[in-house]
């Protein structure tokens, strides 16, 4: 861990279990509905694109192509750029084309394709073509298949496209620095005779997490585990857009993961199946039917559902990839007395408010009024607003929406879904002793004494 991270949080103690946000002025960026960006224009009728179905990259773009002699011809520029993770956290990060993650490339198995790629970079770098056959030399890993791309030169990949499937690119040079600071992007290829099963709309999901230290403006390449922000196509809930189908269409998600950690993608409201990955769309008497599957670093794999009505949480399924900046190796303070102990850190950190003894639940009601403050472009640990209150997530988490009445390849927010009479849960009772449930006791035997000893935080091992 950071030492300058790991003193702030010590100073800060109990009430710092996140970083916290200036939220209060930004409550329109709380509400999931506000991030539509629909704008983007609904996909082209698949004949019009060559027969296949153009994917949409939530959050994000496709490159487009000119076709020269045959050959489809793409340019892709490597370049410092600027990018909002959700209002109020900005970074300057690597990409490709304005953007991390750079622009998705679509093709067609068959498709004899033609890439620039221009470094604009401080440094050398390369691009590997991740998951797809081809000639070795075309292989992108610097040094070994290729020279590095040096800073103002232009290199060109071409190759036969010999495979369908969901695939990635990335740099293979300085990639400890170059990925974790954005340089990623997704390649889908179709398949040359169509989908034996159609798809009536695409999605492409790519995960990374970032070393976005509070208060910082630069993601810090050396964190290996203690990481801030988890995102999908590099933004944060609730600035990720959500999933728009009409009731029975089917749909695919497309996952890839280059970040640094196994991702269980867990899928309220359906079972979907598992239907393929970077070996391509799997025979059919392969899939299997789950409702949470783990994608691990540098895999890829697609999800299909037939949608079902309502709003349905999608996310990562390990809760600290659920939420947003948050601290390591500082006290517990769940069912501590905390009475005395605000007073004396305000006298080294103002502003500074205990908290989480009974749970971090009021984390989100403090920190979107603007009672809590934090570090500047810092998230909230707990954000969002839903019909019926605080979401209280973050980081790899978005919805799903599904409507009876959407139009085909409409994919503006639909708003919250008007649940029909008599579906949704309510309460009944506010006496904690209503009814006459089944309880267990504790367990036999007299009950230890449990007292908690002093610990010098100081001492512990440093991540």
């Amino acid at each position: 861990m950071n030492p300058f991270r790991r003193q702030w949080f010590r100073l800060a103690g109990l009430g710092a279990l996140a970083p916290f946000g200036l939220w209060a002025q930004r409550a329109a960026a709380q509400d999931h509905q506000g991030h539509t960006a629909a704008a983007a224009p609904a996909p082209l009728p698949a004949s019009a694109v060559g027969g296949y179905r153009p994917v949409r990259t939530l959050n994000g773009w496709t490159l487009p192509h000119r076709m020269v002699d045959g050959v489809k011809e793409f340019h892709l520029v490597a370049e410092e750029i600027e990018h909002e993770f959700a209002p109020g956290c900005r970074a300057k990060c690597w990409g490709y084309n304005g953007t991390t993650p750079g622009p998705t490339i679509e093709a067609v198995e068959g498709d004899r394709v033609r890439i620039y790629v221009t470094n604009r970079l401080p440094e050398h770098t390369s691009v590997h073509w991740h998951g797809l056959l081809l000639p070795s030399g075309m292989d992108g890993v610097g040094g070994l298949s290729q020279p590095q791309i040096q800073p103002g030169e232009t290199y060109v990949y071409e190759f036969t496209l010999r495979q369908h499937g969901t695939h990635m690119y990335h740099p293979h040079a300085d990639e400890m620095v170059q990925m974790a600071v954005g340089m990623m992007g997704m390649f889908i290829i179709h398949p040359r005779d169509g989908e034996p099963e159609p798809i009536d709309r695409d999605y492409v999901v790519l995960l990374h997490n970032w070393a976005l230290h509070p208060g910082t403006y630069r993601p810090d390449p050396s964190v290996m585990q203690d990481f801030d922000l988890w995102t999908m196509n590099s933004k944060v809930f609730p600035a990720i857009e959500p999933l728009v189908a009409r009731s029975g269409e089917r749909v695919r998600v497309r996952i890839g993961n280059l970040s640094m950690w196994n991702h269980p993608m867990h899928m309220h409201g359906v079972q979907f199946h598992v239907t393929g990955s970077d070996g391509g769309r799997w025979p059919k008497g392969l899939w299997r039917p789950e409702t949470t599957e783990i994608v691990a670093v540098g895999q890829t794999r697609d999800l299909e559902f037939v949608a079902v009505p309502g709003d349905w949480a999608f996310h990562c399924h390990m809760s600290h990839h659920t939420m947003n900046a948050m601290g390591h190796e500082i006290p517990n303070t769940l069912g501590v007395d905390q009475s005395g102990v605000e007073a004396e850190i305000r006298k080294l950190l103002p502003g500074y408010m205990a908290m989480g003894q009974g749970g971090m639940a009021e984390h989100q009601d403090h920190t979107d009024s603007g009672h809590m403050t934090g570090p500047e472009n810092t998230l909230a640990m707990m954000m969002g607003k839903g019909p019926f209150g605080n979401l209280e997530m973050g980081g790899m988490f978005t919805v799903i929406k599904v409507r009876d009445d959407l139009a085909s390849g409409d994919f503006r927010d639909p708003g919250w879904y008007p649940n029909p009479k008599g579906t949704v849960s309510h309460r009944i009772s506010a006496d904690p002793d209503f009814g006459k449930p089944a309880r267990r006791g504790p367990p036999p035997g007299p009950s230890p004494t449990l007292e908690a000893k002093p610990v010098d935080h100081s001492k512990m091992k440093m991540g």
